[in-house]
């Protein structure tokens, strides 16, 4: 049975219901008045009086500002990530199947028309989200993505996300945060089509916006605070597993990290280790990630490693890293995650910024059910049907005594008046 060496005694439902209202009003307001509102929240909640609409050309213009070498950065991490995208979009085929003679019926794929992208701001600029979000809609044949972030006092969004936005093929960005910009998405406000789908990750408002506005648009997924969960064996090496761990709690107070090993000299090496490294962090970096190691961080001990498996795919992580022996067995084992890292030369921070596969992922345990973003989330996939009279016959009448074993005479009648007008040639 697995023992807990630190046990989380917080959750991250906390403070939720004045989060839920103050979305739901403001979702009303910016409904109701449109962009008006929108211009009003910017400038009260973000302290920005500037435009709003950011063109195409506008987003180009940003690239000046940006360094060459961060330029070069950003551009190789989009090619990594249009061309995994590229490679999952091959793997989804039109098809048709006569499933009766002379009965053809068949699916294919359809881009959604518009979608809109969140890219996070504040404290950190998050470049990566943009080319998650933005460039795997437009390889799945989406044709507008309008994107949006938060801005900073007198600069708007930030010149390296508008560079990004640019190069990962966004039609328009929108100087918005928050609720506002989510709302002005969905909505169609300042003149943009109204987006089919929502995708990237925010803050609570942003998921909460998101989660009320589901069924009226699509969203990517409902997202609670990011966290990741490393299995290790005696094989790691402890510091390398604390540092895994220490990154992934920076992203904020409330995002859990666990660990999940059949060692415990490891496992007590990683406890002494991590609060030591989070003082070597920056101070906003550390503040986030002391609390969150504090309240909400785990430390688990297993017998073996068919356990640690089992631990693992209850908790469905968002990040899983394996850092033991014999990772083929994990791959083929481990049945719950939104993205896996295999071995110690890969780790979490390369899948948020660089190698290539999507990094909005399910969390609070979502991966049980769901994997993360990737093109399939841009595209429907629908169905249609054709027949000969022939090949409808067998059908109708098959339809027709079913409908009325239900009682539903007014679908029997259209398949017997089908039997009864059309004769095979």
């Amino acid at each position: 049975m697995a023992i807990y060496l630190k046990k989380a005694v917080s959750t991250a439902e906390t403070g939720q219901e004045d989060v839920r209202t103050r979305v739901a009003v403001m979702l009303d307001v910016l409904r109701g008045e449109g962009d008006a509102a929108a211009i009003e929240y910017a400038r009260k909640l973000d302290g920005w009086k500037g435009p709003i609409l950011v063109s195409r050309d506008e987003m180009a213009a940003a690239s000046a500002k940006v360094p060459q070498e961060l330029r070069d950065d950003i551009a190789f991490a989009h090619d990594n990530i249009r061309r995994f995208a590229e490679a999952q979009l091959a793997t989804i085929n039109d098809t048709e199947i006569e499933v009766r003679p002379g009965f053809i019926a068949g699916q294919k794929s359809i881009p959604m028309s518009a979608a809109g992208a969140y890219v996070p701001g504040g404290r950190y600029s998050h470049v990566a989200s943009a080319l998650m979000t933005i460039t795997t809609a437009k390889v799945a044949g989406v044709r507008h993505v309008t994107a949006c972030s938060p801005t900073r006092p007198d600069e708007g969004i930030p010149a390296a996300i508008l560079h990004t936005m640019h190069l990962a093929g966004a039609d328009a960005a929108l100087n918005l945060g928050g609720v506002q910009g989510v709302a002005a998405m969905a909505f169609g406000l300042f003149g943009l089509p109204k987006a089919d789908i929502l995708v990237g990750p925010g803050n609570q408002y942003v998921a909460e916006a998101k989660r009320m506005l589901f069924g009226e648009v699509g969203i990517d997924m409902f997202a609670g605070p990011t966290d990741s969960l490393i299995l290790a064996d005696s094989t790691a090496d402890p510091e390398i597993v604390a540092w895994d761990l220490v990154g992934q709690a920076e992203h904020g107070y409330n995002s859990p990290v666990w660990l999940v090993t059949d060692d415990r000299v490891l496992a007590e090496k990683v406890l002494k280790l991590a609060p030591r490294l989070i003082e070597e962090l920056p101070k906003l970096n550390a503040d986030n990630a002391r609390a969150a190691w504090r309240d909400y961080a785990e430390v688990i001990l297993c017998k073996d490693r068919d356990e640690m498996a089992a631990v693992s795919d209850r908790y469905g992580p968002e990040h899983l890293q394996v850092q033991a022996a014999d990772l083929d067995w994990w791959l083929e084992r481990l049945s719950s995650y939104g993205s896996l890292f295999l071995g110690a030369e890969t780790t979490v921070a390369f899948g948020d910024k660089a190698a290539g596969p999507n990094h909005v992922l399910p969390t609070s345990g979502a991966a049980r059910y769901t994997g993360g973003l990737s093109v399939h989330k841009f595209l429907k996939t629908v169905t249609w049907q054709r027949a000969t009279v022939a090949g409808m016959r067998p059908v109708a009448e098959a339809t027709a005594r079913i409908s009325r074993l239900e009682g539903m005479e007014g679908h029997a009648r259209t398949a017997d008046i089908r039997l009864e007008r059309m004769k095979a040639s």
